[in-house]
């Protein structure tokens, strides 16, 4: 393996793809080889609806190492714990629209990103995608253009379109000696933390009356959408947080004045 190979392939070790549902196994085996191909090691399967079987392993041809070590959790957010950028995979007509990536800039913030930590490019089931609150935990959407009168890509096409891209982009920096380095004031939250503060909002939300259980609209989506897009770093988060506690506490509150 030449020096350069090593260099992208320990890299990408940061990326992982991760599958919602898939209910056939040929899936997961076709999207392994399309990773390895690519040089992608990181598979989560999400609440997979078959385990991987002899199919998964034929159609893997060559990459079931994969396969063996994929990672299946329950739900989606165990699959996003420690990652600090999540992309969906979807298309554009939602109700309510989020941030967009073409699939070259998807390749590049992806890559960019796993220099400081975990990212995670998630892709829905096989008939219906991702769900609306599945979606919400995403940073960013990426829709391939695919052609309007024939948009049907199978998972695996999906995966293979999009691990190209990302690829691509590792080699670009790779050609131009692109090292990038975080700072301190590049640092955001891990998912995990960041739906902790959603619950957290939502709560305080409640609690003063601003949003009712009962009839919650879409106040909590678009105000998901909106933190999402601004992409606060962990230590605006904290204050965020500080700021709800103090709402949640006002004795506490009081005792500083």
């Amino acid at each position: 393996m030449s020096e350069l190979t090593s260099q992208i392939i320990t890299g990408l070790d940061n990326i992982r793809i991760v599958l919602v549902e898939t209910s056939h196994t040929g899936n997961m085996g076709s999207t392994a080889r399309a990773m390895k191909t690519m040089g992608l090691t990181n598979l989560y399967l999400v609440n997979p609806l078959v385990r991987p079987d002899s199919q998964a392993i034929a159609l893997a041809a060559g990459a079931s190492d994969i396969i063996g070590k994929a990672s299946i959790v329950d739900t989606l957010d165990e699959a996003l714990v420690g990652c600090r950028l999540v992309v969906g995979t979807s298309a554009r007509s939602r109700t309510l629209q989020w941030p967009m990536l073409e699939p070259r800039e998807c390749g590049v913030k992806m890559t960019q990103e796993a220099a400081q930590a975990p990212v995670a490019l998630v892709f829905g089931r096989e008939r219906v995608g991702l769900t609306n609150d599945e979606l919400q935990k995403c940073h960013y959407h990426v829709a391939i253009p695919a052609n309007p009168d024939y948009s049907s890509l199978n998972l695996a096409m999906a995966v293979q379109i999009l691990a190209y891209e990302i690829r691509v982009a590792w080699l670009d920096q790779q050609a131009n000696h692109a090292e990038p380095q975080p700072t301190e004031a590049e640092v955001y939250p891990l998912a995990e933390d960041l739906e902790r503060f959603y619950q957290h909002l939502e709560t305080v939300l409640l609690d003063i009356g601003f949003i009712r259980a009962s009839h919650p609209g879409q106040v909590m989506n678009k105000l998901r959408r909106l933190i999402n897009r601004s992409r606060p770093e962990s230590q605006e988060i904290n204050i965020l947080r500080g700021i709800l506690s103090a709402i949640d506490n006002p004795d506490d509150r009081n005792r500083h004045k």
